[in-house]
């Protein structure tokens, strides 16, 4: 397998995603997760949110007894796509275009937020319609269209919120999943006109709001534009897919005149028949579903029945540099189901706007540092990598068996390897203590030295933990300040060597002292 890949473009390297991406954050991680972590509201809608999403995937998995047989069968196509993809994105374009819609290709978020700005000011757009999409969150569409005066308009209930709250997504499926109702309650009331200040924080009651207010936009639509993503793109059709809870992305595919559909070149799929795996895989990772509500297949234009005007903007955005690593590109098989995210122990904590990218949690901790690239030890994508405990949890339950804490480890060894080149020998006090391990770890003798003093030193100390040891010493007071590090016991060969002398000794006081059994046993003997 080849480690170049580069769309047909010979001689030209694949680029990193454009700065004007929502892809790298403005901090590292661990200085925003130390932020979020005082936060113990929003602590606890992830934890109800979480929870409750994991036990009804679980459910739902729990019924198909041929699973792992799906998940494989999902992984297989993931990587067939993977290794042919010029050749299918050719045939994607060729079956779009033979079925009336047009397509376009964007290097880049500036490239794309141009075409779509174009194409909707062309058309004397004023507002646009917007079905949920992560590809558009990540070019930042919506500020590239407030720019060029259009007002972009949200469709998705949980997107809606965080639009109408100025706030950015923090969950691939459940954008809004840091707010509460009582929250939500507040944001609607501060931004819907005309809403009654007695509505209290019912779920119906606040659906029944959103659904007013989107109603009267949904009713102007005709003539309009809309904008979309696919969760999946048919190469042999020309077919896009998109899944849903809501009906209200079904209504923005087939109300406006004009339909703009942003797709990352990764959605590919090679026929329609593969969307039978993902069609079992993706709900029920994703929303504990067996299959999605609302599940829009449309395929190009059609005289008087839906949209009269598709065009197909494939986007690439950093995606041929995933795909350059052999080792990461496995980041590009992901299906959007946020089952990851559910799982992970560091994002319940931290929630999604501590990874400052639109794509957070485990998988975007991948994906995110290899779009971008990473330039130095001070670009925030150099620290998504290590916001994992490599539990494992995240590969368990990856409907395309993605092996994300596999990729990580990759991640954080071209991390070291890169800070290696540019500094030459480590000097710093992370680098002189990991050495100094290296070196213990390396001499049976000299390691079990070092635990049989701390074992030594452990007894004088009061207390069951270590305290916080002074910020002199290297690496370990970044545990002790924020961990209980546990007093160390006695190491095993300690431990070995007592129960040898226990043993002996008991051995020779037993010496000539009759067996301690019963009568029954002495007769047989």
């Amino acid at each position: 397998m080849s480690a170049t890949v580069n769309l047909g473009m010979p001689a030209v390297r694949p680029q990193h995603a454009s700065p004007s991406s929502t892809l790298r954050g403005t901090r590292g991680f661990p200085a925003a997760a130390r932020e979020e972590l005082t936060d113990e509201v929003l602590r606890g809608n992830l934890r109800h949110a979480t929870t409750t999403i994991q036990a009804k995937r679980a459910g739902v998995v729990r019924e198909v007894r041929d699973w792992q047989k799906l998940r494989n069968a999902g992984s297989a196509l993931k990587w067939q796509v993977t290794d042919h993809l010029p050749e299918l994105l050719e045939q994607l374009e060729a079956s779009v275009t033979a079925a009336g819609g047009t397509v376009h290709w964007a290097r880049d978020a500036e490239e794309a937020g141009e075409i779509v700005s174009s194409l909707a000011i062309e058309r004397g757009a004023r507002e646009i319609l917007k079905v949920k999409s992560m590809a558009t969150q990540e070019i930042a569409l919506n500020e590239t269209l407030e720019h060029a005066g259009i007002r972009a308009i949200e469709t998705d209930l949980a997107e809606l919120i965080v639009q109408l709250a100025g706030d950015t997504p923090s969950h691939i499926l459940v954008p809004a999943i840091h707010r509460n109702r009582a929250q939500i309650r507040e944001i609607f009331l501060e931004s819907m006109p005309d809403l009654d200040p007695s509505i209290t924080d019912d779920p119906a009651e606040l659906a029944g709001a959103a659904r007013r207010y989107l109603r009267e936009k949904f009713l102007d639509s005709p003539g309009s534009v809309a904008v979309s993503g696919a969760n999946f793109a048919v190469a042999d059709t020309g077919t896009l897919v998109v899944v849903e809870s809501e009906g209200n992305g079904r209504m923005c595919l087939t109300l406006p005149r004009t339909l703009i559909s942003v797709v990352g070149i990764e959605k590919v799929v090679p026929s329609f028949q593969d969307l039978e795996v993902f069609l079992q895989l993706l709900p029920r990772s994703s929303t504990g579903e067996r299959m999605n509500p609302y599940t829009t297949l449309f395929t190009g234009v059609r005289e008087g029945d839906g949209p009269q005007e598709f065009h197909l903007v494939l986007l690439d955005n950093g995606r041929s540099a995933v795909l350059e690593d052999p080792d990461g590109r496995s980041a590009l098989h992901c299906i959007r189901c946020s089952a990851c995210l559910n799982v992970c122990p560091v994002y319940a904590r931290a929630g999604g706007h501590a990874y400052g990218s639109t794509y957070p949690g485990p998988i975007g901790a991948i994906l995110s540092p290899q779009m971008t690239g990473v330039q130095d030890a001070e670009d925030p994508s150099a620290t998504l990598p290590y916001a994992s405990s490599l539990c494992g949890a995240c590969y368990d339950v990856c409907p395309v068996k993605i092996d994300i804490p596999a990729i990580l480890v990759h991640l954080r060894a071209k991390d070291v390897d890169r800070r290696r080149g540019t500094r030459g020998e480590f000097h710093g006090a992370w680098d002189v203590s990991m050495k100094g391990a290296s070196r213990l770890m390396s001499s049976p003798r000299a390691y079990d030295i070092a635990v049989r003093s701390a074992g030594t030193l452990a007894k004088v100390m009061p207390g069951k933990n270590i305290g916080t040891l002074p910020h002199a010493l290297p690496i370990v007071p970044g545990w002790t300040d924020h961990r209980d590090l546990p007093k160390p016991g006695p190491s095993f060969r300690s431990w070995w060597d007592q129960h040898e002398k226990q043993r002996a000794a008991g051995s020779t006081s037993g010496a000539g002292a009759a067996p301690a059994t019963g009568g029954d046993e002495q007769q047989e003997d």
